[in-house]
Parts: C-alpha cells; sequence; structure tokens
C-alpha cells in the first residue's frame, strides 16, 4: 500500500505541475480539448492507459 500511496502522489505531482508553470497557455489548450469528439478523447485515453501498462510491465521486470 505504501508504494502505491507513493505512485499516486507522483501522479498528482506530475499532473498538477502544467497547471502551477503556464496555466495561461493552459486554458487555451482546454478550451481546444473540449471541442474534440468523445471518440478522439477515448483514444487518446486508451492509449495512455496501454503505454501505462506496458510501462509497469517492464518496469516490474
Amino acid at each position: 500500500m505504501d508504494y502505491f500511496l507513493c505512485v499516486m502522489g507522483m501522479v498528482f505531482i506530475v499532473e498538477g505541475l502544467p497547471y502551477l508553470v503556464f496555466p495561461e497557455k493552459l486554458k487555451p489548450y482546454l478550451i481546444k480539448l473540449s471541442t474534440l469528439p468523445d471518440t478522439t478523447l477515448r483514444g487518446i485515453g486508451i492509449s495512455a492507459i496501454i503505454i501505462g501498462l506496458i510501462l509497469l510491465y517492464f518496469g516490474r521486470r
């Protein structure tokens, strides 16, 4: 459980960095992101999940 909490903490740090470092550039990006079709967003999501699973697989070897 400690390892899981460390990993989740790192995820929150990485996810929060863009909002801290350049929020003025993030707002237009989020507006553009909201205009994308749902299928495109799902494709991006499943790609990120697959890449994450691959990294976990090779990291645990």
